[in-house]
């Protein structure tokens, strides 16, 4: 029994910052868009780049520091386009967190800020190559491997950013944030280190349940339509079979679509998989064909405000929205 995740999202646009160093200089304000380095009640000024690195700020940094974020929720953040004021923001921040790669319009914000406590997650926790259409996870045949430096790849690979939907990678970079909040805010290490270890140990419990309740499961192959859950396949010895590779906008040729479809039909597949934000209608089309269910696996990239949903309670549901359609043990 094979599974299908199908995921549409809108072309990545990035655009040239029409500013120059010195007008970004002088943007102000402190909120969400701009300010100096210090909040208005002399807390440090986190910036994170996206949601999985402001959970971690929040959690660990807790009321002693001011979070920016600097992708609003429900915002695609492949498509992020940083404003003079969000540039201004990233440079006067006591501390940056982000994920190079991932949002080049961050990464040309970060290259200039002045900020000395800067970090990347994927130096934490160094990125995968995954092939269009790669198999990866245990037993597949992807050629894949740690992706260091300047993440840049060729035309047949790309370096997979989903890596906090591990919840052990995720883990190695929470640790991270509390060193590096530590070394920005001296007077309050002790409370940044504890509440990394916390929260660590509640990923520790996450992993856990994930390797219970994928335990004892009929089929252990999934398909997706680009490979935005490698990282899980490889922690839990699932295979990920990949239409396309990182790129979610590349097309897939008739011809690999038709050996998907049909392998999803000699495995026995049940369900189409699509993610919320995108909405279900390309997944019904596909699952009508098929005659598949449909469903949702989150790849936790924002969480829209007022929903109730964090990084904990999403991967929970992931997990059990896994669980039918691998058929695993009730």
């Amino acid at each position: 029994m094979t599974m299908i995740f199908m995921s549409y999202r809108r072309a990545l646009l990035p655009l040239a910052l029409a500013a120059t160093g010195s007008a970004l200089l002088t943007a102000c304000g402190t909120s969400a868009g701009g300010g100096d380095s210090k909040h208005a009640d002399g807390r440090p000024q986190v910036v994170a780049s996206f949601y999985p690195m402001r959970y971690l700020a929040e959690q660990i940094g807790g009321d002693r520091v001011h979070v920016t974020d600097l992708t609003a929720a429900g915002t695609e953040p492949h498509d992020l386009e940083l404003t003079a004021k969000q540039v201004a923001t990233v440079q006067r921040a006591d501390a940056v967190l982000y994920l190079k790669g991932l949002q080049p319009t961050v990464d040309r914000a970060v290259a200039q800020s002045h900020s000395a406590h800067v970090l990347d997650a994927a130096a934490l926790s160094p990125l995968v190559e995954r092939g269009a259409g790669a198999e990866d996870g245990e037993d597949g045949e992807a050629d894949q491997h740690e992706h260091e430096g300047d993440h840049e790849h060729g035309h047949d690979h790309a370096a997979d950013p989903h890596l906090w939907l591990d919840p052990a990678r995720y883990a190695t970079v929470a640790q991270g944030v509390g060193a590096e909040l530590a070394k920005a805010d001296p007077a309050n290490a002790d409370t940044y280190r504890r509440n990394a270890d916390d929260l660590t140990a509640r990923l520790a419990t996450l992993d856990q349940e994930y390797r219970e309740g994928l335990h004892g499961c009929t089929q252990r192959s999934f398909v997706t339509s680009h490979a935005a859950f490698g990282y899980l396949a490889d922690r839990y010895q699932l295979r990920q079979i990949a239409i396309n590779g990182i790129d979610p906008e590349s097309e897939p040729t008739p011809a690999r679509m038709a050996r998907i479809q049909q392998t999803a039909k000699a495995q026995g597949a049940t369900t189409v998989f699509f993610e919320a934000t995108a909405g279900p209608r390309l997944a019904q089309s596909v699952a009508k064909d098929l005659d598949l269910r449909t469903s949702v696996l989150d790849p936790l990239e924002g969480v829209r405000n007022g929903s109730g949903a964090d990084y904990f309670s999403v991967m929970r549901q992931n997990l059990a929205n896994l669980r039918p359609a691998l058929g695993c043990a009730r």
